[in-house]
């Protein structure tokens, strides 16, 4: 790759040009991650080699950042306790010089924890495992604490928000719809809407499947639709989310139009 070769011709500025490498490279990896499991190999040798970059950059929160495309690479790959401890490995080897940068650093520290909390949230489901993920959401939460106001730092959205999106949405993994829709109590109108079109399409959609588990058919399709208004691509272009609205119509005896129309455009029977 050129870019690999002009970072190891950088001389003086190596180190900052193996950060600007790798994140070119997390990028990559983090667009092949929407795929999911159809383009988890590709996806793996980016990340690796993200990481690779950062390790030669010696910058903490560039390794950190790669690691995380690393862990959520082994979840792609169906290897979730890997991927709980790569992530969780990382926060522990590298929280002291996260710390020690400041904002930027705590939001990175506490995005492994999160990690590693929806990958223990894919493993099979046992005390433990939820134990585990809850655990690690927690870790998150004195993080966001530590940080303090949402600043977005490095594109993360981390936050005491992203923090209680994440406990719902590990939760609703678990399929514990119940628990999935108290913990939503906590967050304000105010906070999911200072969030991305992404991210606030990703909460639905959580939302969504909340409350298909708790048999709120209707509130499930109305959560999905507005969605897919706000970033179809979340709804149409994530295979786990086509399972979802298939899951949802055929709970619904007589669809409604809009929802037969996302069905149609997701490639099902409707």
């Amino acid at each position: 790759m050129k870019s690999q070769q002009a970072a190891s011709r950088a001389g003086a500025d190596a180190g900052e040009a193996y950060v600007l490498l790798s994140r070119v490279l997390q990028l990559a990896a983090s667009f092949l991650h929407k795929y999911g499991p159809a383009t988890a190999v590709q996806a793996a040798v980016v990340a690796d080699r993200a990481l690779a970059a950062a390790e030669r950059s010696g910058d903490a929160v560039a390794i950190g950042a790669a690691s995380r495309r690393v862990a959520k690479s082994l979840s792609y790959q169906q290897q979730p306790q890997a991927a709980v401890d790569f992530a969780i490995g990382a926060a522990r080897r590298l929280s002291s010089d996260l710390e020690a940068a400041g904002s930027l650093g705590l939001s990175t520290l506490g995005m492994l924890y999160l990690n590693a909390a929806v990958a223990a949230a894919t493993l099979e489901r046992s005390t433990a495992a939820v134990r585990e993920s809850v655990e690690h959401v927690d870790e998150a939460a004195e993080v966001a604490d530590r940080q303090g106001a949402y600043l977005d730092e490095d594109y993360t959205q981390f936050g005491r928000t992203n923090v209680v999106l994440h406990r719902v949405d590990v939760l609703a993994r678990f399929e514990d719809g119940w628990s999935a829709l108290e913990a939503c109590e906590l967050l304000g109108a105010e906070a999911i809407g200072g969030l991305s079109k992404e991210r606030r399409a990703q909460h639905l959609i959580t939302m969504a499947r909340s409350l298909l588990l708790t048999r709120r058919k209707e509130g499930a399709a109305e959560s999905l639709l507005e969605a897919a208004r706000l970033a179809p691509e979340e709804v149409i272009g994530r295979q786990s989310t086509v399972d979802l609205v298939a899951d949802v119509v055929g709970a619904t005896p007589v669809p409604a139009g809009e929802l037969r129309r996302l069905a149609t455009r997701c490639g099902l029977p409707a």
